[in-house]
């Protein structure tokens, strides 16, 4: 089995345990269920940056990268530092989040919130709007376009965003549909681990023009962005980068100067 394959299995498992403890209809009764949605394509459309900053403890490729920050200076942090928004993984097992770290950062911080975890499930996507999301992140490469699409129609009735990830042509033919708002290069190869910016590039001339394009893994440096936003990219999801450091919030501040100078 792949790595991706393991955790879908694992995310399986998980989901219909928490089903049985924390049914839909609770999840409906939250407080946040009624909060409007704060757009992160249109904070993207207005940003001269385009910084989307990731909260993440560690992952399967890299270990450990930070476990010793509170979630709420780090959500705290990247609004001062100028963030369009805040990207909280979720998943336990392989990336050292959960559903209450995103209930933490919506409590900390006004940003558009984003959950990154392997969303299978329309049960994630209650989980999401009533733990304070405003996107939540579709992988083309872990679904059917059938369950794109029903996750992102479902996701639309709960006026939730939807960031689309994909990693090659063959999966970005796949997945568009209306009912995306962001697709996603991600610039790591799954099989690999390697990173390479040319996957954006490549891929940049087949999204339409209609959805937000967001670049994803492997972005470390201020050079990095400017070559991508010729291709038309607007985002740029950064975690490691700022994670690895003892203030994140401080990390994309300076990174967000130096953009602009």
């Amino acid at each position: 089995m792949s790595i991706l394959e393991r955790i879908i299995a694992d995310k399986i498992k998980e989901i219909e345990l928490k089903k049985s403890i924390i049914p839909i209809g609770q999840l409906e009764q939250s407080i946040l269920f009624e909060r409007p949605k704060n757009s992160l394509k249109k904070r993207l459309s207005e940003s001269k940056s385009g910084i989307i900053a990731e909260h993440k403890r560690r992952s399967p490729s890299k270990a450990v990268i930070n476990q010793s920050l509170n979630i709420q200076d780090v959500a705290k942090g990247y609004e001062t530092a100028g963030v369009c928004g805040m990207s909280v993984l979720t998943d336990t097992k392989y990336f050292g989040g959960n559903i209450e770290d995103l209930l933490l950062a919506r409590g900390s911080c006004q940003l558009p919130l984003l959950r990154k975890d392997f969303i299978i499930d329309a049960y994630q996507i209650f989980e999401a709007k009533a733990y304070g999301a405003d996107v939540i992140l579709l992988i083309a490469a872990a679904l059917s376009r059938k369950e794109i699409l029903n996750l992102s129609t479902m996701a639309k009735q709960l006026n939730l965003e939807i960031l689309l990830e994909v990693h090659n042509e063959e999966e970005l033919q796949k997945a568009l549909m209306p009912s995306l708002d962001m697709i996603g290069v991600n610039n790591r190869n799954l099989k690999t681990f390697e990173v390479d910016l040319k996957h954006s590039m490549e891929l940049s001339s087949k999204i339409p023009e209609n959805f937000a394009k967001v670049s994803e893994s492997g972005i470390s440096s201020t050079e990095a962005i400017k070559t991508l936003q010729p291709f038309g990219y607007q985002g740029f999801l950064i975690g490691e980068n700022f994670m690895k450091t003892n203030s994140p919030g401080e990390s994309a501040s300076e990174f967000i100067k130096k953009l602009s100078r």
